[in-house]
């Protein structure tokens, strides 16, 4: 199977919370982990995926380590995206162009 991604991909166990765009704001974000993470997107485990297609709302958990023009400890990427392939383990979502990091206050 010839590699497709453009990207490369990072094994990486982040917390991330992934709510449906557009969805009642009363529904809450559900809080899962990554099992990979590139610049352009992450598979996520889930039990429930949801449908190819559907557009999200992701704020991924990061360390900070080593970046140095955040503040604090920890930080959160807020990203948008949409579910481009599922399987029984969880879904692969692409990230849309726009994302912030903002410091975890």
């Amino acid at each position: 199977m010839n590699e497709r991604r453009k990207m490369e991909r990072f094994t990486l166990q982040l917390l991330a919370r992934v709510s449906v765009r557009g969805e009642d704001q009363d529904q809450p974000a559900i809080e899962i982990l990554t099992k990979n993470v590139s610049a352009g997107g992450a598979f996520i485990h889930t039990p429930g995926p949801l449908s190819v297609g559907t557009q999200l709302n992701i704020e991924v958990l990061l360390p900070i380590g080593e970046i140095k023009k955040v503040k604090g400890e920890m930080a959160f990427i807020k990203v948008s995206g949409s579910v481009i392939r599922t399987d029984e383990k969880g879904m692969a979502i692409s990230f849309d162009e726009d994302y912030q990091i903002l410091p975890l206050e």
